[in-house]
């Protein structure tokens, strides 16, 4: 479903001399749900960024359902993502300006989907995360808990082959983030979509089927560097 081919890619990051990305190499089965860890400045959310699109790598090839994400240019690109992949970050980045409903149907917009298949997957969605009545409120009447709900919904709603969540934890109590962490891994199973989870926590690593190790810009799982 995704495979990455000595993916190269360097760049100076804030706070950390160099993110250097040399020769990763990684495959994702369809349905998969796998763990990405490493250290702060390992390149986590840089090797995020390449296989969703939105940096490009320096060397390398990135294939995800069928398309080569390195031959596209950008309108493609765009395009690509909007149907293919879902975005959940740490931040939550829900546009505080529309209600949940409005942030939720933003993919569907996009893509063009028939207003009256646009509400009656809202609806759904607002009951699989558990806030069937909250869609006319605005992100800053939510509690983190709820937003991260709302962000978890609006990057599944459009049924993307492909889930890259960044630390969708990390500005949560680990009650709520238990909660959260839960639902996401539920609700990707439940649309057999791959979900590949950028963490820092061993907790939230250990839900996945597989975990990856990103350290000094290579690829390693179980101490030992991945090779497909």
């Amino acid at each position: 479903m995704l495979k990455a081919n000595h993916l190269r890619y360097a760049y100076p990051e804030a706070g950390h001399k160099h993110t250097v990305l040399q020769d990763v190499s990684l495959e994702l089965h369809a349905g998969e749900h796998v763990a990405l860890m490493g250290s702060s400045g390992s390149g986590k959310s840089t090797l995020l960024n390449l296989l969703g699109g939105i940096d490009t790598p320096a060397g390398g090839e990135i294939m995800i359902a069928g398309s080569n994400l390195t031959q596209l240019r950008e309108p493609q690109l765009t395009l690509f993502r909007r149907q293919h992949i879902g975005f959940i970050y740490q931040q939550f980045n829900l546009i505080p300006t529309l209600t949940v409903a409005e942030n939720m149907l933003l993919p569907l917009e996009l893509l063009g989907v028939p207003r009256q298949q646009q509400q009656q997957r809202l609806q759904q969605w607002l009951e699989a995360v558990q806030l069937p009545t909250r869609g006319s409120a605005f992100p800053d009447q939510l509690s983190g808990g709820e937003q991260q709900r709302v962000a978890i919904a609006r990057a599944l709603i459009h049924r993307p082959a492909l889930v890259l969540a960044d630390e969708p934890t990390g500005n949560l109590d680990a009650q709520t983030g238990t909660l959260v962490l839960d639902l996401l891994f539920t609700l990707a199973e439940r649309e057999q979509q791959t979900l590949l989870v950028v963490t820092h926590s061993k907790a939230v690593a250990e839900r996945a089927g597989r975990i990856l190790l990103l350290r000094d810009g290579q690829l390693h799982t179980d101490g030992q560097t991945v090779t497909w």
